[in-house]
């Protein structure tokens, strides 16, 4: 069998490790010939592939980003986006996709698979709100980056007596600012999923300036929102999906602390750090797994369906119940961290 595998949607540690599998196990196992498509959905849209052989995956596992590049592109937000699909997939011979990322990555791959092109998914996303399964790889390497940023701002607010705000990403769902929130001893915690008092923050933070000996730590989501307030918007730019690119709320409320407190406050967004670099040894193995898993479904021909983690194993589910509804933080996880503010 003739497969193409492709890397849509942002970036993320442990994409090179899940076609490093796919095409390993392909290849030695069961015989099979892979065309990696350039750059996400635009690869099969504008016929741009490259082989994708064992040679082409030497050395990879613990490299960042991925080798075939990738991109936001909805095919079905360009002019017969689909038939194009078709016709390079039956120009090249290629009888089925392995569609790795995220909410809309997966979200196309379903409804190419409901149009009869068959495809399999790899859940990628580095917010870990995909459905369906426990986590999803690069989430740890994010984590992971957050933590040690934060470990080293401890030093530099106690040093100078001032509030520091770290803006981490989570659009909707804030599992990477509560985890590095946790593991980074913050002092304060703020998640898309429940709008903050302003005032509450304010009182954690004098309350930790009162100690005389630390100063606060902040982590707050990109898409955490102020009670009764809007999101913090960057600009008004939308993607080829509709997301408008957020950011601003790590400015805005090291603004807001200054203000009303007197004390000195900065911002640090870490924006695309977190989903740079090499993936942490846990993504290296789940990415790995999931790829494993995701070329066995596609030689059994198990077209619509998602490898996914739940437990310690790999099971497979229908590409739906990935995108069907966001996983976001549960509140009995908040009230958790809500024991160490202030």
């Amino acid at each position: 069998m003739h497969i193409g595998v492709l890397t849509g949607g942002g970036d993320c540690p442990g994409l090179n490790a899940v076609i490093r599998a796919v095409v390993r196990k392909g290849v030695s196992v069961y015989g099979h010939e892979f065309s990696g498509f350039r750059d996400g959905w635009r690869g099969p849209v504008e016929d741009d592939a490259r082989p994708l052989g064992i040679e082409q995956v030497r050395g990879i596992l613990p490299r960042g980003g991925t080798i075939l590049g990738s991109s936001r592109t909805n095919p079905y937000k360009v002019e017969y986006g689909v038939e194009k699909i078709r016709e390079t997939l039956e120009r090249r011979g290629i009888e089925a996709l392995i569609a790795i990322g995220g909410e809309d990555t997966l979200g196309v791959a379903k409804r190419l698979t409901d149009e009869g092109i068959p495809v399999v998914g790899v859940p990628k996303t580095i917010d870990n709100d995909l459905g369906a399964t426990d986590y999803t790889f690069g989430f740890d390497t994010a984590v992971t980056v957050a933590v040690e940023a934060i470990d080293r701002l401890h030093t530099t607010a106690e040093s100078h007596h001032r509030a520091l705000v770290v803006e981490v990403m989570g659009r909707h769902a804030g599992w990477i600012a509560l985890h590095s929130g946790l593991a980074g001893g913050a002092n304060v915690i703020l998640v898309p999923e429940l709008p903050f008092s302003l005032d509450d923050v304010i009182k954690h933070v004098e309350s930790r300036f009162a100690t005389q000996h630390y100063a606060p730590i902040l982590v707050v989501a990109e898409g955490a929102v102020p009670a009764e307030g809007a999101e913090v918007l960057k600009s008004g730019e939308r993607d080829a999906f509709g997301h408008v690119r957020l950011g601003g709320i790590g400015q805005w409320l090291a603004e807001q602390i200054e203000e009303r407190t007197g004390k000195e406050s900065r911002a640090v967004v870490l924006g695309h750090v977190q989903r740079g670099g090499s993936p942490t040894p846990f993504d290296r193995v789940l990415a790995t797994r999931f790829g494993l898993h995701a070329i066995d479904a596609a030689h059994e021909r198990d077209w619509g369906k998602m490898v996914a983690l739940q437990g310690t194993e790999i099971v497979r589910v229908p590409i739906e119940e990935a995108t069907r509804e966001l996983k976001t933080v549960p509140l009995s996880r908040y009230a958790e961290a809500e024991v160490f503010f202030g």
